[in-house]
């Protein structure tokens, strides 16, 4: 038997692991144009930054493969047939499957502006990506960085790191409002702002211009503002890499289409991870996860059913975390940005304008989510109280059990629980 898993993110290598241990024997292939080995995607902004080096991102050694017995090929799958099971590479040969994985990630969205396609513009989310930024890098003085997302103020805190300055255009009127309620934006924006990032709210990119050289040289906004620049930092969110499927029997939407065991609609070929399109009953909306620990959790249930054990796909309790230079947040459960119907949203923040924590409550008076800036909590306690639909006047007595700041961190759970009583 002979699985082959196009990608070696974090979603082709936990599916690698899973099948070697449940099959000794089948014969395990990995397919990558980005790199041979697989790498930690989080943790590229700090090779940029002097951080880490690239060799410290690779958390397996070189001798893993082979005493796994996961052959490694980098090569570009430019075409699948689930006829005959063959997959063709760009550059020429070929390769045959008994069973397939699609674990292809996620690609940069570019949505046409004009000059998009000039040298000094570029995303961040590859390893080539990074690479590129290192060459953009050199005389480099001023960027402008377009979409208020996650890999928009990680790009625009490496670049800032070297001394660039960085403007920063959001087409919302305030930092990340799909995502985070105000009082949260407010915080990320006076972060942003206190490190001297030039954030420009409300405003859009309407065309980048180019030098003699075909090089970035300036944007217009959609204020009408032109900003002289030497580089376009184009982060305006993901969409799933769907090149290795298209022209295939596979069905995709946004994604590739699959079902709760993460199969698609061809036999034999399955799919997980950011590139992954979960189909709903009829009236919701399909299920796509893009971030790490889904990627990982996909790559298991994936695994199982190629192995011949059946296992639905269960996304659990949302989480996610990250950081915003140097204030940290976490969030357990969907914390929506505006309360749904029947919700109740209670907040607290710190006198430093910048600690804050939200609790989201069940109309029945239940914890529903939950999130923190600057205070750390544990994910298994904060978890285990949404799945228990535990009562937000019990959360609040038991806030200590979850904090874990280190020791001469201050404290702020006697004042927190106060603050949302008196909302309450």
């Amino acid at each position: 038997m002979h699985v082959v898993i196009i990608g070696n993110g974090i979603t082709g290598v936990t599916a690698a692991r899973e099948i070697r241990k449940r099959q000794p024997r089948w014969r395990i292939t990995m397919i990558s144009a980005e790199s041979e080995r697989h790498w930690s995607r989080p943790a590229l902004m700090y090779v940029y930054m002097g951080h880490m080096r690239l060799q410290d991102t690779q958390p397996y050694p070189d001798h893993f493969w082979a005493k796994n017995r996961i052959d490694l090929v980098r090569a570009h799958v430019s075409a699948i047939d689930v006829s005959s099971r063959t997959l063709t590479f760009a550059g020429g040969g070929a390769m045959t499957y008994d069973k397939l994985l699609v674990a292809t990630g996620s690609q940069p969205n570019r949505f046409g502006w004009p000059g998009q396609d000039l040298a000094r513009v570029q995303g961040m989310y590859s390893l080539q990506d990074l690479e590129l930024l290192e060459q953009n890098s050199v005389g480099l003085s001023h960027a402008v960085i377009v979409g208020g997302g996650l890999i928009g103020i990680e790009m625009a805190e490496m670049l800032h790191s070297r001394g660039v300055h960085v403007t920063f255009l959001v087409r919302e009127e305030r930092y990340w409002s799909n995502i985070l309620p105000s009082e949260e934006s407010r915080i990320i924006e006076r972060v942003i702002a206190a490190e001297g990032i030039d954030l420009r709210l409300g405003t859009e990119l309407t065309e980048i211009h180019g030098d003699e050289r075909g090089e970035a040289c300036a944007v217009t906004t959609s204020s009408g503002d032109r900003i002289a620049c030497q580089l376009v930092g184009l982060t305006a969110g993901v969409r799933p890499n769907l090149s290795a499927v298209a022209g295939s029997a596979i069905e995709t939407g946004r994604g590739v289409l699959v079902d709760d065991t993460l199969a698609t609609s061809a036999p034999h070929v399955w799919a997980a991870g950011d590139c992954a399109e979960i189909r709903r009953p009829e009236g919701a909306r399909n299920l796509m996860q893009q971030v790490w620990y889904t990627g990982r959790l996909q790559a298991e249930v994936a695994a199982a059913n190629i192995c011949g054990d059946e296992a639905p796909y269960d996304p659990g309790i949302w989480f996610n975390s990250a950081k915003f230079f140097d204030l940290e947040w976490q969030t357990y459960g969907m914390v929506p940005s505006r309360p749904g119907e029947g919700q109740r949203s209670l907040y607290w923040e710190a006198p430093d304008r910048r600690t804050c924590v939200r609790l989201v409550a069940n109309g029945d008076g239940t914890l529903h989510s939950m999130h923190a800036f600057g205070i750390r909590y544990r994910h298994r306690v904060c978890e285990g109280w949404i799945r228990d639909r535990l009562p937000i006047s019990e959360v609040l007595e038991r806030l200590p059990e979850a904090n874990f700041d280190p020791e001469f961190y201050k404290r702020h759970e006697r004042q927190i629980a106060a603050a949302m009583r008196s909302q309450l």
